[in-house]
């Protein structure tokens, strides 16, 4: 226990010693975070809205604002009519409102009564998914129908965007923190040279390859989480920021993005555990040359 906390006060000397390269280091930590955070908030959320089209296999028919209550019978009736149609329900607009303000909080009450923008919708399902644009199609064309369509884009758009998002974003999101690594080797390497020859006299006494290594392994979890801290405050409230932009126009079309107070901490705890494993790994590869007999 004497000998890790005597690393562990190593280390964070070494950092004050090193004012200038612990924030080069921290700095490239910081910037890979930051790229990898929102290419992974755009990753998870592709495939949650590409779930949601997979599981809500309707077609949204949004009805003119000012339709009376026969037009919207006639057109339930008329929609009932379409071939492939396996189930309708309806929303009125004060309940899509409150679906939105059950999500987005009480910024929305705002438009309540006679300020509410929203549309009656009936939600018709198909028997199979591949019904459901010809059913949008011929739904549209219907009186009284301001629009009908499932998920503002076709359907198969979006699985393919998100198929696409998924197999290049991991990609660039793994090359980020490779050239991070990189980075971070080569300005702690530089540290390390101004120090070898204290390494030097260690060997000489008689200490440990894992003796030595210690202190700048964790001086490099300490630059990866320096490095960190700016990524999830930009996180935070960055994607806070976007959930309320972009959500209430998912949610129109049953659809939504990832819940902040699900989302976000549990994406402020990767980013941290990924800071600190590249700071590890930088730490650990710049000193392998040094250490060899």
């Amino acid at each position: 226990m004497a000998t890790m906390i005597r690393h562990i006060l190593e280390s964070i000397k070494s950092l004050k010693r090193n004012g200038w390269m612990t924030l080069a280091s921290a700095s490239a930590v910081t910037i890979t975070l930051v790229l990898v955070g929102i290419f992974m908030a755009v990753i998870f959320n592709a495939t949650k809205i590409a779930k949601d089209v997979e599981k809500n296999v309707t077609v949204s028919v949004f009805v003119d604002i000012g339709s009376t209550q026969e037009e919207l019978q006639t057109l339930e009736n008329e929609l009932n009519k379409i071939p492939k149609v396996k189930t309708i329900s309806y929303s009125n607009r004060d309940q899509q409102l409150a679906k939105i303000q059950k999500q987005m909080g009480d910024a929305w009450n705002l438009f309540e009564g006679d300020s509410n923008p929203l549309y009656d919708v009936f939600y018709v399902s198909a028997d199979q998914p591949s019904d459901t644009k010809e059913i949008a199609a011929k739904a549209s064309k219907l009186p009284t129908v301001f629009k009908a369509d499932y998920g503002g884009v076709s359907s198969d758009k979006i699985f393919k965007i998100a198929g696409t998002i998924q197999t290049w974003g991991v990609g660039a999101a793994l090359l980020l923190v490779f050239v991070a690594i990189f980075l971070i080797s080569n300005t702690i390497r530089i540290t390390i040279i101004s120090r070898q020859r204290e390494i030097q006299i260690m060997r000489l006494v008689g200490a440990k390859n894992s003796f030595i290594r210690w202190p700048f392994f964790l001086e490099g979890a300490w630059i990866g989480l320096i490095g960190a801290i700016i990524p999830i405050v930009l996180f935070t409230f960055g994607y806070q920021k976007a959930y309320t932009s972009f959500n209430p126009e998912l949610l129109r079309s049953n659809y939504s993005m990832l819940k902040p107070d699900e989302f976000i901490w549990k994406m402020d705890v990767l980013m941290i555990t990924v800071g600190m494993v590249i700071g590890s790994l930088g730490s650990v590869i710049s000193m392998r040359r040094f250490l060899k007999i």
